[in-house]
């Protein structure tokens, strides 16, 4: 007889096979249907809040799989504080000004066309070209599965979100701290412009290395300066020297520091004998003679000056460089520029006689002028070699830069201001304090670079962007900072986008009853810094109430770890300045992707692994998966091989909450944990004390460490041990038998434990076991955004797991022998007789299915098949002597083809 319509076999509807491709895209858009991130709002009305502050990413091509990392961490962390209870904003945003879009119009349209056509046109085709960008990647983002207020965005291009970023400007100008003056700043001459500290990356690039010899006027010897920037020579207005160091003047005549002297020799840089030794203080405020012009370079002293390299005597040229610019003003040199916006040699070279021959420089670019330079040196060049060495380049265009000095617009570092009376340094040292940092190194990072920072260039010299919106008097050259003049603008920004500094005249956009003569004004035209846009968000996004974005402070940034000097920064630094408060209170920094090998991505390399490819592969939850199983805080590896290894790990946690939702098909209600058994319990107690553990690595954002506590919770204890224990009264035991009722009881809430758990990592797929899962786990809930984290309740088991488990194991090995020389078929022919207490005081049937036999007991009747030993105690395994149960497979039946009690019971 067939008894299998009588057993009680796993049912369910959940599909084995995610087709996640094909179901991600049908869910995400059933979820935009619902509104859910509304729905989210309103099941956390009252409750603590959690507000992450989206860092924006900028509106210009596609994602790549560094936007996924970012977009997709961001996303497990809101979701992990909302379905933590908590009420959570999530606001996406987009950085829309800057060059690389104004290069690109640039491109389309032709350099000469530029020229011909009005800033309002130019600026009109910037915005549309960002506009259609953030449309491709806002549905970029959605595939990630990220959930966030996509109908709202912030977009920094937006009318209001321009005058925003316009006051913030005008507050910090009202502390005194937004201050004009010509300095030497990072300069890209590729794309014309001046650049923050955050816009300049460094990379390998081969100069020339040479050592020149200045002439004394008076002494009959020369000091030797070294530099990698011939080009800088016709500026040079002094030599630096180090006011507490010793100089010697060598018997071949030349002036070096002494601790240098002997690094000179090696080098064949000089060969004389020290003559005679004298202090920089008696050669301060003398005369030597640059070889190139014939101008007068006047001995300084610096404390720039370092003793590890060169030759002590720096060449000082205040327009090229930050310390050659301070210690030139405080000996009231000139700062001399003669290099234009291009990069190369102006009229200034003509006006200063700064060569011999300056119809031979005229125009030429500084760096193919080194060549002509080292020509005219003469004798004067007493050494040179080319040398590779990482020296600053633009980050956009990706071409070396020049120190420049321009006027230009700062926010003052080291100025005191506000309440405290400290400076913006100190302020913002201060604070980084009492942030929480994930990693912690952040901190040390963040603040190191704060202490030796610059003041912040924040003007531009290009067109799309938002404007430095002041009126200048043109015959006091004074600024305008009166209150109700630049709220006046402001309001017209707000109404008309800031495109109305361009196309409106002085005395539309004058307040009227400021009492200024237009006449007497013009407008100041460069743009702001886009980092000064990004740090201007706090403000424009969590202050002006434009959004429903969340709580400021913000509860956390998140960003890679290149934002300590860029995006973290910019925030903090304008907040500081304008409000004296931190705009965040959490910094949390992942790494950079790499490819298998650990080479960064890139096109030419051909390494780069889109996420639109993965995702139309693999599903975004794969995706995600790799997301949190990465140790994101370092730099992270993508591969092929990485994503099978992802995909194998998802597919065990699909198939083991497919396994739980199917055996748990017919309950209706959860049995109380005193009514259960004792292997339900340890299931139970081993999942309350492996999910807090997740819990607890979650809740210090490592995702990582916890997914892996699961996985081996899953693998181990639930799959490998409990659910095999369980299938014999799953299936064979009467439908509403305590036993049975009590194991699914386990699965369910474990199941619903796991849902709850995964739900921020695997949104997809929680929903969809949701939908699949009996109607009294759902509890008339719609989707997975209506739980919240599920408690697993403490539970106190009195199973030996220390003996109870290596008794089991040791079994397993044991019997293998067996089952090899084909003595056994199945462990259910076997039976295990010992003494161990731990054993004997479980019930028979848990006692049982521990094992997999049929009998386990203190005596036997059969022959010993094989014996193991637990800590001295002795364990015997024998063969049973009773009869296959045709229905449950147990040998408990008397007699061949006849029922067992259990079954007969059953089928009645």
């Amino acid at each position: 007889m067939d008894y299998k319509d009588s057993l009680l076999l796993p049912n369910t509807k959940f599909p084995m096979r995610g087709n996640l491709p094909q179901n991600e895209p049908k869910r995400y858009k059933s979820w935009e249907e619902k509104k859910v991130y509304d729905r989210m709002k309103k099941n956390r009305e009252g409750k603590p809040s959690f507000t992450l502050h989206d860092g924006p990413p900028y509106a210009n091509g596609h994602i790549h799989i560094g936007h996924a990392l970012n977009k997709i961490l961001k996303d497990i962390i809101v979701k992990y504080h909302y379905f933590n209870g908590k009420s959570v904003r999530y606001v996406p945003g987009w950085d829309c000004h800057g060059l690389p879009i104004e290069q690109k119009v640039e491109e389309k349209i032709g350099s000469s066309k530029k020229k011909e056509l009005p800033k309002s046109k130019i600026r009109q085709l910037c915005r549309e070209h960002a506009a259609r960008f953030i449309d491709i990647q806002r549905e970029e983002f959605k595939q990630l599965g990220v959930i966030g207020d996509w109908d709202n965005p912030y977009m920094t291009m937006d009318f209001q979100f321009e005058a925003n970023i316009y006051r913030e400007l005008c507050a910090i100008a009202q502390k005194g701290l937004l201050v004009q003056r010509s300095k030497p700043v990072y300069w890209s001459w590729a794309a014309q412009t001046a650049l923050a500290e955050a816009e300049v990356e460094y990379e390998d690039k081969t100069s020339p290395s040479i050592f020149v010899a200045f002439k004394h006027q008076d002494l009959d010897a020369s000091l030797i300066i070294w530099t990698t920037t011939p080009w800088t020579l016709p500026a040079n207005t002094a030599i630096s020297l180090n006011g507490e160091e010793e100089y010697v003047i060598t018997t071949d005549k030349f002036i070096v520091a002494k601790k240098l002297y002997n690094s000179l020799v090696e080098q064949e840089v000089i060969k004389g004998k020290i003559e005679k030794t004298i202090m920089a203080t008696e050669l301060e405020n003398t005369v030597a003679i640059n070889p190139l012009n014939g101008r007068t370079s006047k001995i300084i002293l610096g404390d720039h000056v370092e003793m590890e390299s060169g030759t002590g005597c720096v060449h000082t040229a205040g327009g090229h460089g930050e310390d050659d610019y301070k210690v030139s003003l405080r000996y009231g040199l000139d700062v001399i520029m003669p290099v234009d916006d291009y990069g190369k040699y102006d009229e200034t070279i003509v006006r200063e006689k700064l060569f011999k021959d300056t119809d031979k420089y005229l125009g030429v670019h500084v760096f193919k002028a080194n060549e002509l330079i080292l020509e005219d040196l003469g004798d004067a060049l007493l050494k040179y070699t080319d040398i590779r060495h990482s020296y600053p380049h633009c980050w956009r265009t990706h071409k070396p830069i020049i120190f420049r000095a321009t006027k230009q617009w700062f926010i003052s570092i080291d100025d005191n201001y506000g309440e405290k009376n400290n400076t913006l340094r100190q302020n913002a040292l201060e604070v980084v304090e009492n942030i929480k940092f994930y990693p912690e190194w952040g901190r040390n990072r963040l603040k190191s670079m704060l202490e030796g920072r610059p003041d912040w260039c924040i003007s531009r010299q290009r067109d799309w962007g938002v404007p430095i919106a002041f009126f200048r008097n043109k015959k006091t050259d004074e600024i305008i900072f009166d209150e109700k003049v630049l709220n006046y603008v402001a309001m017209i920004f707000e109404q008309k986008g800031c495109d109305a500094w361009y196309d409106l005249s002085i005395e539309e956009l004058l307040y009227p009853g400021s009492g200024l003569n237009p006449e007497d004004l013009e407008k100041t035209m460069d743009i702001l810094d886009v980092w000064f846009d990004s740090g201007s968000t706090q403000n424009a996004v969590l202050r002006s109430r434009n959004y429903d974005a969340g709580t400021f402070p913000a509860d956390m940034y998140l960003e890679g770890s290149d934002q300590h000097r860029g995006w973290f920064q910019s925030s903090l630094l304008t907040t500081l300045a304008s409000n004296e408060i931190a705009p965040y209170k959490a910094l949390v920094t992942h790494g950079f992707t790499m490819d298998e090998k650990g080479e960064k991505m890139s096109k030419s390399k051909g390494n780069v692994i889109d996420p639109a490819k993965i995702m139309k592969q693999y599903g975004s939850e794969i995706l995600r998966l790799w997301v949190a199983m990465s140790d994101y805080q370092n730099d992270q590896k993508i591969s092929e091989n990485i994503l099978k290894q992802n995909a194998e790990l998802y597919r065990k946690i699909r198939n083991t909450s497919r396994f739980l939702l199917a055996n748990i098909d017919d309950l209706d209600e959860v049995v109380s944990i005193d009514k259960m058994g004792i292997l339900d319990k340890w299931i139970l107690s081993k999942a309350k004390k492996v999910f807090t553990e997740i819990e607890e690595s979650f809740e210090i954002y490592e995702f990582s460490k916890g997914l892996n506590k699961l996985n081996n919770f899953l693998v181990v204890d639930l799959s490998g041990i409990y659910l095999d224990v369980c299938k014999d009264r799953l299936y064979c035991d009467d439908k509403n038998d305590i036993h049975r009722r009590s194991s699914q009881s386990a699965m369910a809430l474990i199941a619903k434990k796991l849902i709850s758990t995964l739900a921020c990592i695997l949104t997809y797929t929680m929903d969809e076991l949701l939908e699949y899962a009996p109607s009294f786990m759902k509890d008339n809930l719609e989707d997975i955004f209506d739980i919240e984290n599920e408690k697993l309740v403490e539970v106190e088991t009195n199973l030996n797991e220390e003996i109870v488990l290596k008794a089991k194991e040791k079994f397993s090995e044991v019997i293998d022998t067996l089952k090899k020389d084909k003595v056994i078929k199945s462990t259910l022919e076997l039976g295990i007789s010992t003494n161990c207490e731990d054993i004997l005081s479980l019930p028979q049937v848990e006692s049982e299915d521990l094992f997999l036999v049929s009998s386990v007991r203190k005596d036997y009747e059969s022959e010993v098949l094989v014996t193991f030993e637990i800590d001295s105690i002795k364990f015997d395994v024998f063969k049973i002597q009773e009869h296959k149960c045709p229905r449950c497979w147990k040998f408990k039946s008397q007699a061949e083809d006849e029922l067992c009690q259990r079954c007969e019971s059953v089928i009645g």
